[in-house]
């Protein structure tokens, strides 16, 4: 047992490091190329942080666990608002200055019902898979084109994602990064899995459970460091616009693999409960970032953390549903 929580921690380090070096070394290589900055935010970096929980969402559903591998994703979305930005709010407020945030919000809220409707008969099968991955090439497209427009208007979230952008890398090392990045991607995923697993049955815990807690905030953690960093440095829009970005993500293509990979029936507690909290921990995101202040107080970052809090308790008290 105590093997199997070592391995998971150094699975879950693994895992946000290797998926550092992959958007690193991806980012170097598409600007090497000539790719523009624009493109280079808005898909490489925005998606970067949502890598972990691809691969081991991925993982999962190939091991025939899509209990684990939705669990995933509803957990992280979760964790990306009320832990994340509950603990960002609580360090500073957050001030949302960014049009293609305000516009992404909505979005965000928009794919949280759509995958309300695809998970509602507690089947999730192959063309819900599709038309995930439809609807998240689309999205691709309308933010680019979104962006495009706000770029002349010098949206400040365009600039902080561009200043991430890696400079000066050559291709050699870019490309070793890519393929360090990768191939860890794969270990780390399926040590993760395999003895979260363990731990799952050590202490009766069901698939779906061990999908919302402990691999949910472990895959979250890129985008913990990426928004506490953001705030740190004053870069709020970056901070939010991580974790909207990442919940896009996940239900578009990191939910969507599970249903390619292993069409199945899935836990009656996912629409009974888990995607109602997903879908009200979002619109309590909205609320205070559309609001007229347009910003994340400390009070409020305060209730989304014992949001977070009160759910992770509910969910260890049930380990087995």
């Amino acid at each position: 047992m105590l093997i199997a929580v070592g391995l998971l921690i150094v699975g879950l380090a693994l895992l946000v490091w290797s998926a550092d070096k992959l958007v690193y070394g991806s980012a170097a290589v598409a600007k090497n190329m000539g790719i523009s900055p624009l493109v280079i935010g808005m898909t490489i970096l925005a998606m970067g942080s949502s890598a972990p929980e691809m691969m081991v969402s991925a993982t999962a559903a190939l091991d025939g666990k899509t209990d684990t591998a939705i669990g995933n994703v509803i957990g992280s979305n979760i964790a990306n608002i009320a832990l994340i930005l509950g603990i960002a709010a609580l360090i500073k407020p957050l001030s949302i200055g960014s049009t293609i945030l305000r516009r992404e919000l909505p979005l965000m809220m928009i794919v949280t019902v759509i995958a309300g409707f695809l998970l509602w008969d507690n089947y999730f099968g192959f063309s819900e898979g599709i038309i995930l991955m439809v609807l998240f090439v689309g999205f691709i497209l309308m933010m680019l084109k979104i962006s495009k427009e706000e770029k002349n208007n010098n949206d400040v979230l365009l600039d902080q994602q561009e200043s991430e952008i890696p400079d000066g890398v050559d291709n050699k090392k870019a490309i070793f990064w890519v393929i360090v990045g990768l191939i860890l991607l794969l270990i780390s995923s399926k040590l993760v899995v395999d003895n979260a697993v363990i731990i799952a049955k050590f202490f009766g815990m069901s698939d779906l459970i061990i999908g919302l807690t402990i691999i949910a905030i472990g895959t979250s953690l890129p985008e913990l460091a990426a928004s506490v960093a953001g705030v740190m440095k004053g870069e709020d829009d970056m901070a939010v616009g991580n974790v909207i970005g990442s919940n896009i993500f996940n239900i578009l293509a990191v939910m969507g693999l599970p249903g390619l990979i292993n069409p199945s029936m899935i836990s009656e507690h996912i629409m009974g409960r888990d995607f109602w909290v997903m879908l009200g921990i979002s619109t309590l995101l909205v609320l205070m970032a559309l609001g007229k202040s347009r910003r994340i107080s400390r009070i409020e970052g305060g209730i989304l953390f014992v949001c977070f809090l009160a759910y992770q308790g509910y969910l260890f008290y049930n380990v087995s549903s």
